[in-house]
């Protein structure tokens, strides 16, 4: 085989190889929600319906699925460009090697609601502390952040990992059955879904991280969530998109701040509130105090993240985590020049 014709079918392998990676210009920016329809995701669905996106000149797709875990993997496997998921995979993702950070922050606190069966209520199982005893506590999807949530709050109850089992039960309708079914005694949850069995009185609240003051009393300070977060490469790379991005999201979190629950359930799919659009509004003017109103990473926020999951997460605890690398303002402020 001739030099020339080696060099050729090397070229040819190198692009195939690479394309699966590559992200052509016109090509959509392909953003995964760990649930677009939750009210911590709120952002991500109300930003396309403002056509902030549109007006910053770029070409988003949201997809949705259904726990951030998911999600994540597709980042990491280069399927998608970036991720509305918890913030505190950044730093469990940095103990594995990968870089990943958050560029705009929606959520000061989780938004998050630990619920507990009115059925399990009764028989006793009224703190964290009554998980012993094998209960068995619902999550979005092992490895998730209602896991590392739930896995913490157990831990400061006193409860050991062993004396109570985590299921995976995805959010919405499955969490509501497996709840009704008796397969979890309680679970980490979020708005609507945690509005909707309150009415319903199928569950109470057991612990509350919707609020600054019940996050700080539960977890210590404050613990930023729902963010838009890209591997660290691409966000170096695609400087332009990352600060476009940023300041559509910064236009949201400014647009949520200065208008009402009623007004912003106006812009949600109708599928997000079916026939109840009033209980969608409740819930959402419940979570309206928790979502920042720049964008920006809130003061303290990723040192109360990594003291949380270095609790019980070895190779956090044991790793030398730089949470310089786990998030940036960079981007906005990139974007208000």
């Amino acid at each position: 085989m001739s030099p020339l014709r080696r060099t050729l079918i090397a070229a040819a392998l190198c692009t195939s190889f690479a394309a699966p990676f590559a992200h052509a210009a016109d090509a959509p920016i392909v953003i995964m929600v760990g649930g677009i329809n939750k009210i911590i995701y709120l952002p991500a669905k109300l930003t396309e319906a403002l056509g902030y996106f549109k007006d910053a000149g770029l070409n988003v797709e949201l997809q949705s699925q259904p726990a951030g875990v998911d999600a994540e993997n597709q980042l990491i496997a280069g399927a998608v460009q970036g991720v509305v998921g918890f913030y505190d995979h950044t730093i469990d993702l940095q103990s594995k090697g990968k870089e990943i950070q958050a560029i705009a922050v929606f959520c000061k606190v989780p938004g998050e609601v630990e619920l507990v069966s009115t059925k399990a209520a009764a028989a006793g199982f009224k703190s964290m502390a009554d998980a012993k005893g094998g209960k068995t506590l619902g999550v979005t999807g092992l490895g998730s952040s209602t896991d590392f949530l739930t896995r913490y709050l157990a831990d400061r109850a006193g409860v050991a990992s062993k004396e109570y089992s985590l299921l995976p039960v995805g959010a919405g309708n499955t969490f509501i059955a497996a709840m009704k079914q008796d397969r979890i005694q309680a679970g980490m949850t979020t708005e609507p879904t945690v509005s909707q069995m309150l009415k319903t009185g199928d569950a109470q609240v057991l612990v509350d991280l919707r609020t600054e003051a019940d996050t700080v009393k539960a977890l210590g300070g404050l613990y930023p969530a729902a963010s838009l977060y890209v591997q660290n490469t691409w966000a170096e790379s695609h400087k332009v998109e990352a600060a476009k991005l940023a300041q559509a999201f910064a236009r949201t979190m400014k647009y949520i701040q200065t208008h009402s629950a009623e007004e912003i359930a106006e812009k949600v799919p109708r599928d997000y509130y079916g026939n109840d659009k009033e209980l969608y509004v409740q819930a959402l003017k419940a979570s309206l105090p928790m979502f920042t109103a720049d964008a920006k990473m809130p003061a303290g926020g990723p040192e109360t993240v990594l003291k949380v999951l270095a609790t019980y997460k070895p190779l956090v605890k044991s790793k030398n985590i730089d949470l310089s690398k786990t998030w940036t303002n960079a981007y906005l402020a990139a974007a208000t020049k």
